[in-house]
């Protein structure tokens, strides 16, 4: 039994869940309103696909866009598959969830980054996360636009 309990790997299971949940309801429904979101991965992440032209130009890491056209959208509990089109090219990419860094729906400001962490416990099966969340609510129109509040976890680690 473990002497600690890691809220870090909580907090990343959560959040990528809530991933998970939110592309399960688009996939059902499509997007609502205004809704869009700007998804950056890790094209290095041993499990992500996509064309090898697509992994030329983003030897690291690549921001997509679901917004206006994106087809074929499956959601599994490792990850998704979606069809997306560049430059009038279409490429399905494979996007699991641990190669995600950021999410983020603009629409409503709201957004996740995830940072990897070295992690210490040897007994583990993943790369331990800091996940900050970013939410603003809404504003009247007439107010100066605020700035995102941003919670960072690492005051509450050891």
């Amino acid at each position: 039994m473990s002497q600690s309990i890691d809220y870090g790997k909580l907090m990343h299971r959560a959040m990528r869940s809530l991933i998970q949940e939110v592309l399960t309801d688009v996939r059902e429904t499509g997007l609502p309103g205004a809704h869009h979101f700007f998804i950056t991965f890790d094209t290095t992440y041993p499990d992500a696909q996509l064309a090898d032209w697509l992994r030329e130009r983003y030897p690291a890491e690549m921001t997509v866009v679901m917004q206006h056209w994106f087809d074929n959208l499956e959601v599994t509990d490792e990850g998704f598959s979606v069809t997306l089109n560049f430059g009038d090219a279409p490429e399905n990419l494979y996007i699991p969830y641990d190669s995600i860094q950021t999410f983020v729906d603009p629409s409503v400001e709201f957004g996740l980054r995830f940072e990897s962490l070295e992690d210490d416990d040897e007994e583990s099966t993943g790369t331990a996360a800091e996940v900050t969340s970013i939410e603003v609510p809404e504003s009247d129109p007439d107010e100066e636009k605020q700035e995102a509040e941003v919670v960072s976890l690492d005051s509450f680690r050891k």
